[in-house]
């Protein structure tokens, strides 16, 4: 748990907490879950801060326990290349629309089984009978991590498209973007395919589609991927970029340093690229660990790169 970073180590003491909770309130006959949990929109015990907590609570303990492993196996590698400020960003936002795309799942159900129930059935009744009926709608309660980590198990396949896994029960690895594509795959049919079932797979979508939305607008809009990280990584962000565009232009200096050169055009062409590689995976290391976790040799190279 030490070597867990800090966000994702107090994601899970918490949700486990929460489940303790949960079992120690249902013996004095208080369900945290219809306290905390998502209800739907226009159910009598619905309130906005259950778009938070739900993704606290937990049905049982092997939802619990799928979800944290989930968490912990994913996680600590995505905290670890975003930073814990916009890793929490990003989970609590993924978990979030999750669930307004589960409530917004709930809103077509009801208004379907209605317009079939009731003839001439249209929008304008629509409110009126939801509120005759918002004891009932209670029933529909969401709880679980599962959109915020879906969210998670997104980015980390668009971090690393091409990372190998195992996934049982197949018999070989597969890429980790196609991991991410047949979960979505799975969910998405099964939430068309069936009704009334006990697994929030809308909410499942919606985390990843927020997830999406999030990863898509970083890398559109490179200002807004700073978002979390200090000022001394995104510093060495623009020392990166400014390297990387000097190595693309030759100097006359360096073309009369280049004539007196006795290597060859392959070995010079070798060692400059080896450089570069070396400044670009130490300058990296700065962006996702912080300066202070170079050793001296890469803080040397850093240096004289910089002159």
């Amino acid at each position: 748990m030490f070597r867990i970073p800090p966000i994702t180590k107090n994601l899970l003491i918490i949700n486990v907490l929460m489940f303790l909770a949960l079992i120690v309130f249902e013996g004095w006959g208080i369900d945290l879950n219809n306290v905390l949990g998502l209800h739907f929109f226009l159910a009598s015990d619905f309130h906005f801060y259950q778009l938070l907590t739900y993704m606290f609570m937990h049905a049982n303990f092997t939802h619990i326990l799928f979800n944290m492993f989930t968490l912990w196996m994913f996680g600590c590698v995505v905290e670890s290349v975003w930073g814990p400020r916009k890793y929490l960003f990003y989970y609590i936002a993924c978990g979030v629309g999750a669930g307004v795309i589960q409530m917004m799942a709930q809103f077509g159900e009801f208004y379907s089984l209605m317009n079939s129930a009731i003839a001439g059935f249209g929008l304008d009744d629509f409110l009126q009978v939801a509120h005759a009926y918002r004891y009932e709608l209670n029933a529909w309660t969401t709880v679980g991590a599962s959109g915020a980590i879906y969210g998670i198990l997104l980015a980390f396949a668009m971090l690393f498209p091409e990372q190998r896994m195992f996934i049982f029960p197949l018999p070989v690895p597969i890429k980790a973007k196609w991991m991410v594509c047949i979960f979505i795959a799975i969910d998405l049919f099964s939430a068309l395919g069936t009704s009334g079932s006990n697994v929030a797979h809308f909410a499942h979508l919606g985390g990843a589609l927020f997830g999406y939305i999030m990863i898509r607008y970083w890398r559109n809009h490179p200002g807004g991927g700073n978002y979390g990280r200090s000022r001394g990584q995104q510093f060495f962000d623009r020392m990166k970029d400014n390297w990387e565009r000097r190595t693309h232009k030759k100097s006359n200096r360096w073309d009369r340093k280049d004539e007196t050169r006795s290597e060859s055009d392959w070995d010079y062409n070798a060692r400059k690229k080896a450089e570069q590689d070396e400044i670009d995976r130490i300058l990296d290391k700065v962006r996702r660990s912080g300066y202070d976790s170079l050793t001296e040799e890469e803080k040397r190279k850093l240096f004289e790169g910089g002159k």
